[in-house]
């Protein structure tokens, strides 16, 4: 009797898989989040705003900064917008995690989630009040821009999502150019028996030759002719 999709034995263990991908989304979400607002509080208590402490040369250093913006100080006038997409992102992610497939979809994902949070919160949490609160920043990059533990997380997520987009990885595990149909076997069709061996049976051998003619003896009357 065939087995229909809902006894399938593999519908437990898919199940199972997902539980587990998503419990490392959420974990690595949790991790970031509390990693960033540990730091952003360290911050504020620790640093003076807008003095900076070198930490290797001109590379890398502290420094409080609270940012109205995005990153690298874009859209300072546009918290509120800010605060929005950070929402959307949020939302998008959380319905996206339930099709997870993938356990690197999962880091990636786990990853955005946490530094989308991290900073969001900061827009609920921080003056000048609710969704116009500034991000806390203090991890100066050189002379370029000042970022937090939340921004780490987000560009690493992005690299790692276009690495797998590159690599045709999708996030329910599937790849580019793997399908079920693949299997490169060009005996598949060929009739099999029970252990799997070929029967032999689909050989091309013409089924309407014509029989071998028997030689015919000659008379000895037709030989004196």
């Amino acid at each position: 009797m065939p087995i229909t999709t809902d006894d399938s034995p593999d519908a437990p263990a898919t199940s199972t898989t997902r539980r587990a991908l998503l419990i490392t989304l959420a974990s690595i979400s949790a991790v970031v989040l509390l990693l960033d607002q540990a730091s952003k509080a360290w911050a504020v208590r620790s640093l003076v705003e807008g003095e900076r402490h070198e930490l290797v040369g001109d590379l890398l250093g502290v420094q409080l900064v609270f940012n109205p913006g995005a990153a690298l100080s874009i859209a300072t006038g546009m918290t509120w917008l800010l605060t929005v997409v950070a929402t959307v992102v949020i939302v998008v992610v959380v319905r996206a995690s339930r099709r997870i497939g993938s356990r690197a979809w999962a880091v990636a994902l786990g990853l955005l989630l946490g530094g989308a949070v991290g900073n969001l919160t900061d827009r609920w949490i921080r003056e000048p009040g609710p969704a116009r609160g500034h991000v806390v920043d203090f991890i100066a990059y050189a002379d370029w821009f000042v970022g937090n533990v939340a921004d780490i997380a987000i560009v690493a997520a992005a690299i790692l999502i276009v690495i797998l987009a590159t690599l045709g990885i999708h996030l329910d595990g599937t790849r580019d150019g793997r399908g079920d149909g693949d299997s490169g076997d060009e005996a598949s069709d060929e009739p099999r028996d029970e252990a799997g061996a070929p029967t032999g049976e689909a050989r091309d051998v013409p089924t309407d030759a014509a029989p071998a003619v028997a030689p015919t003896t000659t008379t000895a009357t037709e030989q004196n002719v």
